[in-house]
């Protein structure tokens, strides 16, 4: 079979909840206080290669909800895929695992965050979406800075 031949592969073929916390310290107490939260979101990402050809990227979320300094709740999930990834040009590898791979996940670990705070009692965070192709871009701006400054000491 020639080069030519080979196909590109990107395909999603498991999605699953890798672990999933939650924490309502303040339990019953909380659910008297009528102020909306202050609801913070961190969210980070990795992807592993598990054997040849098959990644799992792992969208890891920390949704924390205060009212004042006291806890409302908070969330830890950690949202994987696993990926085929064959035959992909080295050059765009890069981009797959850091844009495509967490856009994919985004919408099922948004949807987890969504049922597990209504499961807890509480109205339902509903997370913005996120542009991963503008983080892509601020991490690699960030690390050419880097890249920069060392090269000049």
């Amino acid at each position: 079979m020639s080069e030519q031949n080979i196909q590109p592969v990107f395909s999603l073929d498991k999605i699953y909840i890798k672990d999933l916390s939650l924490e309502v310290p303040n339990a019953p107490q909380i659910f008297l206080n009528r102020e909306q939260p202050n609801i913070e979101l961190n969210i980070s990402f990795n992807t592993v290669q598990v054997e040849e050809g098959v990644y799992q990227t792992v969208l890891h979320a920390v949704v924390n909800a205060k009212i004042g300094e006291q806890q409302m709740f908070l969330i830890e999930l950690d949202q994987a895929g696993i990926f085929q990834l064959r035959n992909i040009p080295t050059e765009q590898m890069d981009l797959i695992q850091n844009i495509e791979c967490p856009n994919m996940l985004f919408p099922y670990l948004r949807e987890a965050v969504t049922d597990v705070t209504t499961r807890a009692g509480f109205l339902p965070v509903i997370l913005t979406p996120i542009n991963f192709a503008y983080l892509y871009q601020q991490k690699q701006a960030q690390e050419a800075a880097n890249a920069a400054g060392a090269s000049v000491n």
